[in-house]
């Protein structure tokens, strides 16, 4: 029998990515999807609209099912010192209005979110789930906080949830559907003819996730018995910026220019984010499922093999 699903943030670039992979799954479906737009961005039929922001807009929301997957938010960096009021409205109150309903209805759906990799200190080598956290930016803070309260309601109220700290994810399976970051960014610019510009010497390293592998990872981590209540890194390829930069600009055949950092980027930057999985797919292995990314097929994703049939 299908575990029920839904999805509240539906209009999201993650969420779009996880629709598609589960209209493609056996075992789960997303029997409502929920957000402030009017409509769906893909004309999903099961859509409702609600005020994320708005508690008594919750009461419409039917948490009788199995999974929440929790995709509501807004993401930036310098931009959320300017606009600190939404970014706490809409990545914490959002929040914390959904465990308030979750609350009044008794529900025993088990809650997907995606924190980020801007909760760590960055630092050399790879980062696991317990390394040293900085917070420099409201939005960074936002997704600590939810991350928090989500354990402070397990802890007095019996909810159920599953964290996954993302570092960088690209690529799409729904056209349209773009995450509008450091990937996408390089490649835009790339395909109408500029260069590339790195701040620094393009040096700092990422994690990058496609997003199918992403996508799968979380709904297997979703499904899986062992990843409940806790928090996990999703890995991926291991990159520096200028790594990126040269396989786009080999594609595209243009420069990569080289910028002095803005004072407030630098006092910003997070410094090396690389992800270490293990603990992730350790418990994946123990429930018998194989993630994305190890003992990865011949013909799976990669992000060169992404720029070059780009």
């Amino acid at each position: 029998m299908k575990k029920s699903a839904i999805i509240i943030g539906a209009n999201s670039y993650i969420a779009r990515n996880m629709i598609h992979v589960l209209s493609e799954c056996k075992d789960v479906e997303a029997v409502a999807l929920y957000d402030c737009q009017s409509t769906h961005d893909d004309g999903a039929a099961n859509y409702k609209q609600i005020n994320i922001l708005d508690e008594a807009s919750f009461t419409d929301v039917d948490l009788d099912v199995d999974l929440i997957f929790f995709f509501a938010g807004k993401t930036g960096t310098a931009v959320s010192f300017d606009n600190y009021d939404m970014f706490i409205d809409v990545n914490e109150k959002s929040l914390l209005n959904l465990l308030s309903e979750y609350r009044k209805q008794q529900s025993r759906a088990k809650i997907i979110f995606p924190s980020s990799r801007l909760v760590y200190k960055g630092k050399e080598g790879l980062l696991s789930e317990d390394s040293e956290k900085e917070f420099k930016t409201v939005y960074a803070i936002n997704k600590f906080a939810c991350e928090q309260y989500l354990s402070m309601y397990a802890a007095a109220f019996g909810v159920r949830y599953c964290i996954f700290r993302v570092c960088v994810p690209y690529g799409t399976l729904v056209p349209g559907a773009s995450s509008y970051g450091t990937a996408e960014f390089m490649l835009e610019r790339a395909k109408s003819g500029e260069n590339i510009t790195l701040y620094g010497n393009g040096s700092v390293r990422r994690t990058l996730t496609y997003i199918e592998d992403l996508c799968e990872t979380m709904l297997l981590g979703a499904l899986s018995l062992k990843c409940e209540n806790d928090v996990f890194n999703i890995g991926g390829e291991n990159y520096s910026l200028f790594e990126m930069a040269s396989f786009i600009a080999e594609r595209y055949k243009v420069a990569i220019e080289f910028e002095e950092w803005p004072e407030l980027a630098l006092r910003i930057e997070s410094g090396d984010t690389v992800f270490d999985s293990g603990k992730l797919y350790g418990c994946l292995a123990c429930q018998g499922d194989t993630p994305p990314g190890r003992n990865v097929p011949i013909d799976a994703m990669t992000f060169e093999k992404w720029i070059l049939q780009d």
